[in-house]
């Protein structure tokens, strides 16, 4: 199956819409309970694609915990690379470290054997047309890389990044209140 047909299952089974949501100007999520409206900027309607494609990769769904997955194999992968999706995927890891500690880290793990998706700089109309173990073997790096020293310090890094991303509108709403008071 084309990765079109595997997208057109993904978005069905995880109520998504058709296209992704890739023509809405707001998408709904869920933080802390709270169903939060948001902005959806064109940087995000122009790579939503591969974030999706990427759950297809890492056979992931859109809970939360799939979402932790993605983004420890995204950051692992060098999506921080690209400063506005990096922010979005720092965000999202941030959050779910909270919650799903082990998905986020046994997607890092397995991202730094893979090359992003996003690096590939394929259009989206070749991706769409494209089989998913085309695309597996597109991304598979040819040396094998394990948990040494080096990659813990690399992991808690971006750790440490994420969580000061996560916080930082926290930090101004409590700095904004402490200032009013």
């Amino acid at each position: 199956m084309t990765l079109n047909q595997l997208l057109v299952e993904f978005y069905s089974a995880n109520g998504i819409p058709d296209d992704g949501g890739i023509n809405d100007k707001t998408f709904d999520i869920n933080i802390f309970g709270l169903i939060l409206t948001m902005p959806n900027p064109q940087f995000r309607k122009d790579a939503l694609h591969i974030h999706d494609i990427q759950h297809l990769l890492n056979d992931c769904d859109t809970s939360w915990e799939g979402e932790g997955y993605i983004c420890g194999w995204e950051i692992a992968t060098g999506m921080w690379k690209y400063f506005l999706l990096g922010m979005l995927s720092l965000w999202a890891m941030g959050y779910v470290l909270w919650m799903h500690p082990k998905s986020v880290l046994e997607g890092f793990k397995k991202g730094l054997n893979d090359k992003g998706v996003i690096d590939l700089k394929i259009s989206k109309e070749d991706f769409m047309k494209m089989e998913l173990d085309e695309l597996k073997s597109l991304i598979k790096k040819d040396k094998k890389t394990t948990m040494g020293l080096p990659q813990w310090i690399q992991f808690i890094f971006w750790v440490f990044v994420s969580e000061v991303v996560f916080l930082f509108p926290l930090l101004l709403i409590a700095l904004g209140i402490y200032f009013l008071v």
